[in-house]
């Protein structure tokens, strides 16, 4: 008995300590926030109206053509399979538009693009509607990705 003698005193006293340490914590006063003092405001004259800015323009570069609408969107298959997003859109010398889309794989890993010839889809909304089956768009040839 005469070794748990100590180490009550010790527990004690290290509780007496603790509620003593906050105790005197609520205690203490804070000091009030200061706020500035008041000051007048001072008469200016009117000062002349800035004229507005245009915002600044992002830089261009002359890599980076400028994004076609219809790239971005999802591309459906005739028998209502998603295939893919369009990734690029390439306008022919004669007008005609060429849709690249790009298909297959997973995460962005092992997937290919594929060329979609015009006449051989169309916008639907926010998305493009082959005419294509899921198969045949397979069965495309990979071209080399313009994105």
């Amino acid at each position: 008995m005469s070794n748990l003698k100590p180490v009550r005193l010790l527990g004690a006293a290290t509780l007496l300590g603790v509620y003593g340490l906050a105790a005197v914590a609520q205690q203490t006063p804070q000091p009030p926030a200061e706020k500035p003092p008041m000051t007048k405001p001072e008469a200016t004259a009117p000062a002349e109206p800035v004229p507005p800015q245009k915002p600044a323009a992002p830089p261009k570069s002359s890599q980076a053509p400028a994004a076609h609408p219809l790239v971005g969107l999802t591309a459906f298959s005739s028998d209502g399979t998603k295939v893919g997003d369009v990734r690029a859109v390439n306008t022919a010398p004669d007008g005609k538009v060429t849709l690249h889309i790009r298909t297959g794989g997973f995460l962005g890993f092992g997937g290919r693009t594929v060329a979609i010839p015009e006449g051989r889809y169309s916008r639907s909304g926010e998305s493009i509607r082959l005419n294509l089956t899921s198969d045949e768009v397979s069965k495309l040839p990979e071209v080399k990705d313009a994105s």
